[in-house]
């Protein structure tokens, strides 16, 4: 007996409700309605083109899968959108039908490299038997693109390397180029941008992108199938190999003997070497030695966390390549509350256009508000005098040791006193205790510094600006 189409439905939704987060679940995938089943092809009803759009972008795997199970080899997704905020034609509104692609397909269409025919005997570990692949596909998301890496203080170092790399693989002082910083601070978004770069100046270069993880169950899979020396020829081939999060090889040491080989070899034959990690290589522990020394040849590079105008130009980049439109004060809430990383900026701005869709509600204040609240965990930290030290160096573009010592510059003077205002409003801490912080004076100076302060506000109102510029930093 043939399935109907709300079955199939809800046998995938089992599946998939088993393997995403609750939050995700309920927002892309409750308010999907199915709608028909013709010739393995299923159709579903999305209520806008944005709900399709991120459907294609962030599940189109699992889609995929759980419908190949449901329906077999040849299953397709179609989409019926219906366009809530469209005009209105006879009471109906109107819809748009769409065809489900997949997103490497469109995107990443200038990314495939043939192998010579001399090559063909060695096995290509991304390749599932069975399955025929005629061009090597180099992993690469064509999104993440130097044309969307907004370029801040945090990441200036790091960007402009990339830039060379991608300009002369192999051919500049970076090599290897490894970059690390916390997770969501665009590591991945950075890598793979060099990728895309030497694709498009360099079209016959071999390039691959692989998550460490990836490349860790490629290496036990060779080994099981006594096909290692396949696997190290297969890598020893790449032009430029991108390895994300490289410390995840930590304890594994035949992994990391592998890559060893590996690396030697791609950097003597002037290939290059693309890693990511979390920290730096003086920091990773259960690495050998050998190879923590070869991480350190070519440039480290560090990503930090962006500060509030990287914060603000990540949230317009990234609404204007979705066509979201939202008032200012909302990007500036967002920049001012989600420090963090920016993975968390991007997604609260996703959740933000989703929940104003599937509610039908209009983006305001009031509803940013409340979703940070539920989806980014604002809960304030208490403000520590360091904090406040730095938050205002890093307004007047001055060192902390600078302003802790005892010049009499003006510009320094008045960063020092503006220190000990924010201290003395914002933390617990005596006169006394701020003083001995903040260039090591008395209770008397601290409170001398307070008053200049407040009677600026009051009469200059560059300085006013200045102070309510540097609160928002401090997220008040």
């Amino acid at each position: 007996m043939n399935k109907s189409h709300i079955d199939i439905w809800n046998n995938c939704l089992q599946i998939i409700k088993d393997n995403l987060p609750p939050v995700s679940y309920k927002t892309w995938f409750e308010p999907i309605i199915p709608l028909k089943i013709e010739k393995n092809v299923l159709t579903i009803q999305v209520p806008s083109q944005f709900f399709y759009e991120y459907l294609e972008e962030q599940y189109i795997e699992i889609l995929r899968k759980t419908l190949r199970r449901e329906i077999g080899a040849e299953a397709k997704l179609e989409y019926y959108v219906v366009m809530d905020n469209a005009s209105y034609t006879n009471g109906k509104p109107h819809t748009v039908r769409y065809p489900s692609r997949n997103k490497t397909e469109i995107n990443n269409k200038p990314l495939h490299v043939p192998f010579e025919a001399t090559q063909s005997s060695i096995r290509n570990p991304f390749i599932i038997p069975g399955i025929k692949k005629v061009h090597f596909d180099p992993k690469l998301n064509s999104d993440y693109n130097f044309n969307n890496y907004v370029e801040g203080e945090c990441n200036r170092l790091a960007r402009s390397a990339g830039v060379a790399v991608g300009n002369n693989p192999g051919g500049t002082a970076f090599n290897p180029l490894m970059i690390y910083g916390d997770s969501g601070l665009g590591k991945t978004h950075l890598a793979q941008a060099i990728g895309i770069l030497v694709k498009e100046k360099h079209p016959d270069k071999t390039v691959l992108y692989v998550n460490a993880n990836k490349f860790q169950t490629q290496f036990t899979e060779s080994i099981r199938n006594n096909n290692k020396n396949d696997f190290l020829h297969f890598y020893q081939m790449i032009d430029v190999l991108i390895l994300d999060d490289v410390h995840e090889f930590a304890g594994k040491e035949k992994t990391q003997d592998s890559f060893f080989h590996i690396f030697n070899h791609l950097h003597q034959s002037g290939k290059q070497l693309i890693l990511t990690s979390d920290r730096p290589p003086v920091e990773l522990q259960g690495m050998e030695q050998r190879l923590l020394s070869r991480f350190k040849w070519g440039l480290q590079a560090d990503l930090q966390k962006p500060d509030y105008e990287t914060r603000l130009a990540i949230l317009k980049q990234k609404a204007y390549n979705d066509g979201i439109e939202l008032p200012d004060e909302i990007f500036d809430f967002l920049a001012i509350n989600i420090t963090n990383n920016i993975r968390e900026l991007e997604a609260a701005l996703i959740s933000l256009y989703a929940q104003s869709t599937l509610n039908k509600k209009e983006i305001t204040l009031d509803l940013a508000k409340s979703m940070v609240e539920k989806l980014v965990n604002t809960v304030k930290r208490e403000i520590t005098i360091d904090d406040i030290q730095k938050a205002v160096c890093d307004y007047y573009k001055i060192s902390v040791d600078l302003m802790q010592g005892n010049t009499r510059k003006r510009e320094i003077v008045q960063a020092r006193q503006v220190s000990m205002f924010f201290s003395k409003s914002l933390t617990k801490a005596s006169l006394a205790s701020i003083g001995s912080h903040i260039g090591g004076k008395d209770h008397a100076t601290v409170l001398h510094a307070c008053k200049t302060v407040n009677n600026l506000i009051d009469t200059d109102k560059h300085f006013r600006n200045q102070i309510t510029e540097i609160e928002k930093r401090l997220k008040i």
